[in-house]
């Protein structure tokens, strides 16, 4: 589960940052350096790339905090996990 999470996280990573660098900016940004990706996308362009990217940073921050709450899980040790009573307080039961 915990490698699913982090390819998806890592998919989510790198199309974040592709998205964010097309975006135009105050200063252009990579849609003036590839010239026609408006006139591919139609004129609606920068307000679906926003969408897109508030999407993207919502899945982000869902797979950081499960990526989180998963690596917590994995440091525990096997009898952590399974809750079985260790021998010495079987022993002391007894």
């Amino acid at each position: 589960m915990y490698n699913l999470v982090l390819s998806f996280h890592v998919l989510i990573v790198a199309s974040l940052v592709t998205i964010i660098l097309i975006q135009r900016g105050r200063s252009g940004g990579l849609v003036e350096a590839l010239g026609g990706v408006e006139s591919i996308f139609g004129t609606k362009t920068s307000a679906f790339l926003v969408k897109v990217t508030v999407a993207l940073v919502i899945f982000f921050f869902l797979t950081s905090i499960s990526l989180a709450y998963l690596s917590k899980q994995r440091s525990k040790s096997l009898i952590e996990r399974m809750n079985v009573p260790s021998q010495s307080q079987q022993s002391e039961s007894e």
